[in-house]
Order: C-alpha cells, then sequence, then structure tokens
C-alpha cells in the first residue's frame, strides 16, 4: 500500500500539491525511467524537473510505464518542470515547454517555473540541449529578454493547457515584490535553496503575505553538492551528522534526513529530495508521519547562517542577482 503524502492547496488554482515530492536533478540518464517507475510505485506523487537536468526524456518513459501498467492515473500525478535561461524570449517559452512536454510524454505540467532570473542567450536545441550556462568558449552570453515579458509567456499557458500553474525559483525577494506589480496571475509557488543554515524566514514571512507557496530544495544542506565539488559544501558541518540534528533524530526513533525534511514540511514548505534507492523513497515519504516538537524547529532554526551552496555569482558578478 502506497504512503498517502500530505497537501498543500495552492492560492491560484486551489490545485492540491503533495508536501513531499522527489527531485530529478542529478538522476543519472541510465537509471532515470526505472526511478521515476519505482518512484510511483512507492508512493511517490510529485516531480521535480528541468530541461537543464537533461533526463526529462528519460524520466517520460518512466512515467508512461507507470500509466501503462495502470499504477496510478495522470491526474493523481503532480508533475513540475522549469523553463530555463536560455529560452527566456517571449517567443520561446511556449516552443520550449511544448518540447518539455513531448519529453515526458504528457499534455500538461501541474507546475512550471522559470529557473532563475537570469536571461542567457538563445541557443537553438539542434547545436545544444540542453545548453547550460555556457558557450562552447566557456563564457556567459546573457540576452536583453526583460523578465516581465517572459512572465506575460508564461501566464499564456495556463490558458493554453500547457501549465495549470506557474510559479518562480531562485528568485529573492526584491525581484518578488516587483513581480508582483504587473503579474496578471501570480506565482503560485517559489522554489529556493532551503535548510537550517539557510533559513530565509523573511523570504517565507513575503511569500506568506503574497499567497505563494515556498518550495525547498537542497533541504538537506551540503550533502547533494559535496557529490559535485562545490567548494562551498566543505565550509560547512554536513546536517546529516549535525548533533541537534542527530539528538532530535533518536528522540523521534527517526533518521536524521527525515527530521530534515519534516523541518520544512511541518511548517507547510514543499520538499523535493532525490534519490534512486526505493527504501529510500519510502522513507522520505514517511517523514510527514513525524511530529516536531516547537523546541525541535526552533533548534533546528537555530542552526541557521545565512550560507547558500548554489549562488550563480561564482560564475559571473553579473549573476549575482538574487543575492
Amino acid at each position: 500500500m502506497s504512503i498517502k503524502t500530505p497537501t498543500v492547496k495552492l492560492s491560484t488554482t486551489n490545485d492540491e500539491m503533495p508536501l513531499v515530492g522527489m527531485g530529478m536533478w542529478k538522476v543519472p540518464n541510465d537509471v532515470c525511467a526505472n526511478t521515476v517507475y519505482e518512484a510511483i510505485k512507492a508512493g511517490v506523487r510529485m516531480f521535480d524537473s528541468s530541461s537543464d537536468y537533461g533526463n526529462e526524456h528519460e524520466s517520460g518513459k518512466g512515467l508512461k510505464r507507470a500509466l501503462d501498467e495502470g499504477l496510478v492515473k495522470r491526474e493523481e500525478l503532480f508533475i513540475v518542470s522549469k523553463l530555463w535561461n536560455t529560452y527566456k524570449q517571449p517567443e520561446q517559452v511556449e516552443i520550449q515547454i511544448r518540447r518539455q512536454l513531448q519529453d515526458w510524454q504528457t499534455e500538461y505540467f501541474d507546475l512550471y517555473l522559470i529557473h532563475f532570473p537570469i536571461a542567457l542567450k538563445y541557443v537553438d536545441p539542434a547545436v545544444s540541449y540542453p545548453p547550460g550556462w555556457f558557450t562552447s568558449e566557456g563564457k556567459i552570453e546573457l540576452d536583453k529578454a526583460p523578465l516581465h515579458k517572459t512572465w506575460a509567456a508564461m501566464e499564456k499557458l495556463p490558458g493554453l493547457k500547457l501549465a495549470k500553474n506557474i510559479g518562480i525559483s531562485n528568485f529573492g525577494g526584491q525581484l518578488i515584490a516587483d513581480l508582483m506589480t504587473y503579474a496578471e496571475i501570480p506565482p503560485a509557488v517559489l522554489q529556493v535553496e532551503m535548510h537550517p543554515y539557510n533559513v530565509q524566514q523573511d523570504l517565507i514571512d513575503l511569500c506568506e503575505a503574497y499567497g505563494i507557496r515556498v518550495m525547498a530544495f537542497s533541504t538537506f544542506g551540503p550533502a547533494s553538492w559535496l557529490e559535485l565539488g562545490v567548494p562551498s559544501a566543505t565550509q560547512v558541518e554536513s546536517l546529516l551528522t549535525h548533533p541537534v540534528i542527530t539528538k532530535i533524530a533518536e528522540k523521534h526513533n527517526a533518521t536524521t534526513g527525515q527530521v530534515l525534511l519534516r523541518w520544512c514540511t511541518q511548517r507547510n514548505i514543499i520538499v523535493i529530495p532525490k534519490t534512486i534507492k526505493p527504501e529510500r523513497m519510502v522513507e522520505n515519504l514517511k517523514s510527514s508521519t513525524l511530529d516536531l516538537s516547537k523546541e525541535d524547529i526552533e533548534a533546528i532554526t537555530g542552526l541557521d547562517k545565512a550560507f547558500r551552496m548554489g549562488n550563480t555569482k561564482v560564475f559571473d558578478p553579473r549573476l549575482a542577482i538574487y543575492a
């Protein structure tokens, strides 16, 4: 029997979004299709993806297999994807989402996000897909695609039935406040790096005031960045072995990973832990059954250092726009 995941309601459509899903970032292509299939079998009902992850075609194969076998109906799933930086030109938004939907073998995304508030020069998918951050010469080439025009193109997607909800990722408070001055359809969700070393309570409060749900990535802190060799990940202690987290986990007969996830979800912050192991998928889903005390949550929050692992300014100082 699959585990029923708690949900939160999105203010723009009243759609129910699972609080615990699974992130597809860094899921290897050779196991990706089977990972999606096994995740659905384990009870995962929400997947977070992006064209930049380079595995949406494989993810679609896993989705199709699960649907064909009747493991789940499409309407029981919540699939999230994102618009990459090289497709910020308004005329590219619909073209790109249709390409991604084709890869996923589905007619719509439940949520489609702007991946970064950064516009890079357009790259033809026939030349390079996904194009990533850098040109073949190893350079960053910015593009003059104003955010308000990109957002206007995003707002057309629900009417085209290509995305039920639209949202943003890696946006800071000032940019959100500016977006809200002209948005006809406000963002339903903000996805940002969030963990006990990077609590961002002011940003959470701002989103709550605007009715925007917060979705956290890198909930385990440096763990997902160490394997990439990101130097900042070595500057802080592992949260998975931190004595504060370990003590709370022992008290609740839980894993430290479950505690870190529940620290988010108990405050209605959506999480998307990545794993390729079915037993870990079940463990992540079961995290929502924990009941952390107020003291537990305060102790974890007290680890805050305002420390972010994924900072684009290391690529180019011009990209330090959401710091």
